[in-house]
């Protein structure tokens, strides 16, 4: 992320609408809401950077495809597994966007894979037919708005 959450809001309390449209980091918030459990103002960031990157689309305020391809490639293992692979995750991005930056990872990701702190497959969770059902229904709701 080029600026984290307190400085994305920021930069909307100072008007800055041009630079939060070019920043990456509505686009590689993963939606864990990992951020929002722990905000001590209760601050509801993952929604935030959801509507950021819905009204950014809408406006066409991102100039590369970078971050949005992030986020694209994210929910492709969301809708095929029911969860996110990070392994997968980032060796497509890094494969569509920076060949190279595999070598910087590969470290990491060999230590992760061999602490079975990260799957080498992805595991597809339980239900998929509902949920299935439940994004179709949200994709069914968001072309009506």
């Amino acid at each position: 992320m080029d600026h984290s959450p307190r400085t994305i809001f920021a930069m909307i309390q100072a008007g800055m609408k041009e630079k939060v449209f070019k920043s990456n980091t509505p686009w590689f918030c993963v939606s864990c809401y990992y951020c929002t459990v722990r905000c001590p103002q209760e601050i509801h960031i993952t929604d935030i950077m959801y509507t950021l990157k819905r009204l950014n689309v809408q406006e066409k305020g991102f100039e590369d495809s970078t971050a949005p391809d992030f986020s694209k490639t994210f929910i492709t293992w969301v809708e095929n597994f029911g969860r996110s692979f990070e392994l997968g995750l980032a060796s497509v991005h890094l494969l569509r966007h920076n060949p190279f930056g595999i070598f910087k990872i590969a470290g990491m990701s060999y230590g992760l894979l061999s602490k079975g702190r990260m799957a080498f497959l992805p595991p597809r969770i339980k239900g998929m037919d509902g949920l299935k059902a439940i994004l179709a229904k949200a994709k069914e709701l968001e072309a009506l708005g």
